[in-house]
């Protein structure tokens, strides 16, 4: 029909070496202009995942932008590297040894495509004080916290074990209302560097599987602590994630794999 539009679309387990695990992304392969904003924002709430990629192909750098299913936001690690493996894989614009510079809402952002995985090498994102009150952070989580920090639009909540991480259980209207609309969660790991779950219910993510943006924050906080620049880490939602996180000066390299579940289009209205 005249007013609507068919676009190729893909999904793709980021941060995961199998189907079924790591974090889902949506990639929409786009020709030209960007669609409207309001369409890529209900592209984004029909597909219902974490995020939704909107790539435009055939321009260098390559234009990227990403929606939940409630905003847009502006950086997001698995979904970068969902739409690197889709032009690698599937499209063969990407080389197998080279590094793709992508155009954001963060500035320039870099992929390697390895043969068996990706880096993606992301500015880093360190913590400070916050002016929230732990009291009031614990009432969300419904939990003594060790320690609480912010970086840029989330909380650092600090706990003294793995364990303690894997029991945290938000309140879900309670966290929609605090003045950051990201939350992380973490400790030492048992058998990994360090742990974490990130919850965003005020972006309409309760919990994120996998979450590369929490990790330009935590490899930089957890490595001042432990003197390191490489660092081992696993995200611990029910689908899991691993990640190796390299910190160079003010970047920080996250190292995952990538599986492609789903390919096929989508045909949607043309809004204006």
């Amino acid at each position: 029909m005249d007013n609507e539009i068919t676009l190729p679309i893909w999904q793709v387990d980021a941060f995961s070496s199998k189907i079924f695990g790591g974090n889902p992304a949506a990639v929409v392969a786009l020709s030209g202009t960007w669609l409207p904003d309001s369409l890529m924002q209900a592209i984004a709430a029909e597909n219902n995942l974490s995020e939704t990629a909107f790539v435009r192909l055939g321009e260098y750098p390559v234009p990227l932008r990403w929606f939940t299913p409630r905003c847009e936001v502006p950086l997001c690690g698995h979904a970068t590297l969902a739409t690197i493996a889709v032009m690698h894989q599937v499209l063969g614009h990407v080389e197998t040894g080279s590094t793709t510079e992508i155009a954001s809402a963060s500035g320039i952002l870099r992929v390697r495509a390895n043969r068996k995985n990706y880096v993606l090498d992301f500015p880093s994102r360190p913590t400070v004080p916050t002016g929230t009150p732990k009291a009031q952070l614990e009432c969300v989580l419904d939990c003594e916290i060790s320690e609480v920090w912010e970086s840029v639009d989330r909380y650092v909540c600090v706990f003294g074990s793995e364990a303690e991480v894997r029991d945290v259980n938000v309140n879900v209207s309670q966290a929609s209302t605090l003045p950051l609309p990201g939350l992380i969660a973490t400790a030492i790991g048992s058998d990994c560097d360090f742990v974490s779950r990130y919850f965003a219910p005020a972006k309409g993510v309760l919990e994120d599987p996998v979450t590369g943006t929490s990790h330009c924050t935590l490899a930089p906080f957890w490595g001042r602590r432990f003197g390191k620049t490489q660092l081992r880490a696993r995200q611990l939602s029910d689908r899991g994630g691993e990640i190796h996180c390299s910190l160079v000066d003010d970047r920080v390299r996250l190292t995952g794999e990538c599986r492609i579940y789903l390919q096929g289009s989508i045909t949607v209205p043309v809004l204006g």
